[in-house]
């Protein structure tokens, strides 16, 4: 069952990802390893992290869709649900409320709505909930400038990867051609190139 599940929800994600619809949620297969995804999620307007590419890290776990798959956001970004130090998150959904009505897609839209409504009742990170409760002036900034030093476009983000990977003596195209098939994943890259 577990993999049918999945090999539907990818074929509903690459569907949409493929018809160009600007869908602000995508993810994608690190690899050929069904268990291992990349989550995109854009920042939401008229939120700090507008204008913002957020990177989430997907387990799925053997037992899904009856267990949740375990998510955490790789880019750094600073929320009251969200870890700033490991990119933990705090969503009820992702834990005890989780169903397996619930897809991939919505989870990751789940999380989009979450930088739209932090919780800062039910935190992940004490000291960023405090400071979005106390000082919310300085809690925006903070989190505006987060954003626009991580969560920087998918693009710019490969770029960057590309730049590295060649910097270590490697060759575009067959960087490239690592990055692609690796699921954009720099540290399996660099250990498939070294090893």
């Amino acid at each position: 069952m577990e993999s049918r599940r999945l090999q539907k929800e990818f074929e509903e994600l690459f569907k949409l990802n493929a018809s160009g619809a600007q869908s602000n949620v995508s993810a994608h297969m690190v690899g050929s390893d069904m268990h291992h995804l990349k989550g995109i999620i854009k920042g939401p307007p008229d939120t700090p992290y507008s204008g913002g590419t957020y990177i989430v890290d997907i387990a799925i776990p053997p037992d899904y869709p009856y267990k949740p798959p375990k998510m955490k956001f790789d880019t750094k970004i600073w929320h009251p649900n969200i870890s700033s130090q490991t990119g933990a998150i705090c969503l009820d959904i992702l834990k005890d409320e989780w169903s397996p009505a619930l897809t991939i897609r919505t989870a990751l839209l789940s999380l989009q709505a979450l930088l739209c409504a932090p919780e800062p009742d039910d935190p992940q990170d004490a000291v960023v909930a405090s400071q979005y409760k106390n000082h919310h002036a300085e809690w925006e900034r903070t989190a505006r400038q987060w954003c626009q030093e991580y969560a920087k476009d998918i693009e710019e983000v490969h770029q960057e990867q590309i730049r590295r990977l060649m910097e270590m003596g490697f060759e575009e195209e067959v960087v490239r051609k690592a990055l692609e098939s690796a699921g954009w994943d720099e540290n399996a890259v660099i250990n498939s190139l070294l090893g």
